[in-house]
């Protein structure tokens, strides 16, 4: 049996996108790096090259929508 506090993916509700795994690559790579609040986070995705979902550069305001409507997303 195994332990679901040890389910790294224990409120996956469907496999992510290809979209979902670059962005989280690019948030990671951004706190890896030594980003420490949202205007660096912001600045890492652009530096990336990863477009926002309008392709237009990344702004705090750009962020945080899509990031709320990613957690909002149905299976």
């Amino acid at each position: 049996m195994t332990d679901r506090y040890l389910d790294p993916h224990q409120a996956r509700k469907r496999t992510p996108t290809t979209y979902e795994d670059l962005l989280g690559d690019a948030i990671e790579r951004a706190f890896a790096a030594g980003a420490q609040d949202l205007s660096a986070l912001v600045q890492s995705l652009n530096d990336s090259g990863l477009s926002s979902p309008s392709g237009k550069p990344w702004t705090e305001e750009v962020y945080r929508k899509e990031i709320a409507g990613l957690a909002n997303q149905q299976a």
